[in-house]
């Protein structure tokens, strides 16, 4: 099957925020959005059962300022994979992305995510379901390998066949899953990094979008892997420290950068906060938690943080908090 067209050069893919559960969720999205315009962000996964069986608005609604915003999908049957792609198409998203990566138990029983890559023929038949379904690109996100066998022929052949069935971009966690006997965290930190495997893949399969995921905590690292391949997808470290983000544009997209000090990106993050407990009775709490780490390595970051974390305080209007955490860090040094 002819894979989709996708332009590898300085790709859509050069840039993206990682899935993480119970992290980039619609509220996540829009604060990165306020960092980044070009960088590619991800929802968390989202099951095929969920939007068969559960609330779809609750599962795909997002604001239409995240574009570019992929959804990543959880399932293994092409025809729920295929229903639940239109699903995604119709609500706006720009990409469908299946989990091939994530190697957790709970995953592991529902029969996707990192166990997959054991059953190339099913993610096939999945990939070529979902292609058929939409005109969005069809993504796959997987590890290098499960378990602890470190075989290159094992995900060049994983990727050899999910490719034929017509899927052109590939986002490479560089670390095996392990299945067994590691929590979904030690699996982040244990199963050492081979960079060297995605560069190899990237000779092998030049046609194919590679991107690579893990471990990537700085400027340096994320230009030394765009050198080598199309894309790098960056993970906890955006989440953690997310003024990181702002500095992205300029650095790897040669644009403009977001014009706005840490204090402008807060005050417009909390007028979100603000409508979206107008509009939706949304508590600030769940959309502060994405921001905890704005002014990390700045004076008095601690001390706002604090104040943004005191629950007690939950009943007040976001922008009253926001003086507060100005105010208490303030009292002890300036916060830029």
């Amino acid at each position: 099957m002819e894979q989709q067209r996708i332009t590898p050069s300085f790709s859509s893919w050069r840039l993206s925020v990682a899935p993480m559960m119970d992290w980039t969720d619609r509220h996540c999205r829009y604060f990165h959005r306020l960092l980044t315009r070009r960088t590619l962000l991800y929802t968390e996964m989202v099951t095929t059962g969920a939007l068969l069986y559960g609330d779809v608005p609750r599962h795909l609604d997002f604001n239409a300022e995240e574009h570019p915003v992929a959804l990543q999908l959880g399932g293994s049957e092409p025809a729920d994979l295929a229903h639940a792609a239109r699903l995604g198409e119709r609500w706006g998203y720009d990409e469908i992305n299946l989990n091939c990566g994530c190697p957790s138990e709970r995953v592991q029983r529902g029969a996707f995510g990192a166990c997959l890559m054991a059953e190339p023929r099913l993610v096939a038949d999945g990939v070529k379901a979902m292609v058929d379904a939409v005109s969005i690109p069809v993504t796959v996100k997987h590890r290098i390998g499960i378990d602890r066998t470190e075989s290159y022929q094992f995900v060049r052949d994983f990727i050899g066949t999910v490719a034929e069935a017509g899927c052109g971009v590939f986002i490479v966690h560089a670390r095996n899953a392990w299945l067994k006997g590691l929590s979904p965290k030690e699996n982040r930190e244990v199963p050492p990094l081979r960079y060297e495997v995605v560069h190899r893949l990237k000779r092998e399969f030049p046609q194919l979008v590679i991107a690579i995921n893990g471990g990537l905590r700085d400027d340096e690292s994320v230009a030394r892997e765009l050198d080598a391949l199309d894309g790098v997808m960056v993970g906890r470290e955006a989440y953690h420290n997310p003024w990181w983000l702002a500095s992205w544009d300029e650095r790897f997209f040669g644009e403009a950068p977001v014009a706005r000090t840490r204090h402008e990106v807060e005050r417009q993050l909390v007028a979100y906060m603000e409508r979206e407990a107008a509009e939706r009775g949304t508590a600030w709490p769940s959309i502060a938690r994405h921001m905890l780490g704005l002014y990390n390595g700045q004076p008095g970051a601690r001390r706002w943080r604090q104040v943004w974390s005191d629950h007690r305080l939950k009943g007040l209007p976001a922008s009253d908090v926001m003086e507060r955490a100005h105010a208490a860090a303030f009292a002890s040094a300036a916060v830029a």
